[in-house]
């Protein structure tokens, strides 16, 4: 009995124990609000908590499915510079962090380009994905953003972006500072050639891409309670000596008291707002007629704004 006891009990509980935390990791999911969430319910409320509401993060690929007509796109291939130009170490070889991001995402870097039609209008669109590298802008991620401008003017097609980084990748230094003043360069390209560039500043939009092409689209649309500045809330709170709102740098906050963004839009009304959007800026007629009229009321005022600039 006492043999029973002290090894085969305890055995058998660390099984089932062990086949329990495998199934919970493998089936849920917690949210920021602390509530467990079936998986299967999260991706069918398009990675949206069904009981706070948040907007959690998406993988490109996740993007461009739930964005593009009927699932249907192409993955554009850009260049991929070489790695680690600089030889940078910290705590680790910079060519190591590449290859578990690589490992991750399954992609070479943190940016993808894709087209597509929204609503039928050919579309070409960029996506972030924050799990490489906290969606950190480097030079990969430079010649991607480029590369996809390149292919809306080429093709005379809309951009859309839909950002999530923390800002400049530390780890090229200058090299990653010098993209900036790149994409800035691109987008002046897209706008001689009349296209329209609407970003969509996801949870976090921060850095050097919020000081860079991040807030030049034509229209910009946060979504509900994303994280949008340039530097954090601690550094600027310990700058000002100030207690700041606890809604500070949310969309909501950036749009409301700052004038900094157009419109914050659910996940679920993207597509169509977007829709509407470009078919007034393209002038599609037939197009808005085909839309979410409740979404149309909703952005009438931006829309008047965004035609009276065109």
């Amino acid at each position: 009995m006492n043999w029973i006891t002290k090894f085969l009990k305890p055995k058998i509980n660390s099984l089932f124990k062990k086949k329990s935390s495998q199934s919970k990791d493998t089936l849920w999911t917690t949210c920021s609000c602390k509530n467990l969430i079936y998986k299967e319910d999260l991706q069918a409320n398009l990675n949206c908590c069904p009981k706070c509401g948040i907007h959690h993060k998406l993988s490109c690929i996740d993007r461009f499915r739930i964005f593009f007509d009927n699932k249907e796109f192409k993955i554009i291939k850009t260049p991929v510079p070489k790695d680690d130009p600089l030889g940078f170490v910290d705590n680790k070889k910079y060519t190591d962090r590449l290859k578990l991001a690589r490992n991750t995402t399954k992609q070479d870097d943190a940016i993808l380009i894709a087209e597509g039609k929204l609503n039928g209008i050919d579309i070409t669109a960029g996506a972030q994905d924050f799990r490489f590298i906290g969606g950190s802008f480097g030079s990969a991620s430079g010649e991607a953003f480029i590369s996809g401008v390149q292919h809306a003017i080429t093709n005379k097609n809309p951009f859309i972006f839909f950002s999530c980084s923390g800002g400049q990748r530390m780890m090229e230094s200058s090299i990653a500072l010098m993209q900036m003043s790149r994409t800035v360069l691109a987008i002046n390209e897209l706008k001689k050639n009349n296209l329209p560039f609407i970003v969509v500043l996801t949870n976090p939009t921060t850095g050097g891409v919020t000081a860079s092409w991040a807030m030049l689209g034509d229209i910009l649309i946060g979504e509900p309670r994303a994280t949008i500045g340039f530097a954090g809330r601690r550094v600027i709170q310990d700058t000002v000596k100030e207690t700041l709102p606890e809604e500070f740098q949310t969309a909501e906050y950036v749009k409301d008291q700052c004038g900094g963004i157009d419109l914050v839009v659910e996940r679920k009304y993207l597509n169509s707002t977007i829709g509407t959007l470009l078919s007034v800026l393209l002038k599609k007629e037939e197009t808005r007629a085909n839309t979410d009229k409740s979404n149309v009321v909703a952005i009438d005022k931006s829309l008047q704004k965004v035609t009276k600039a065109v």
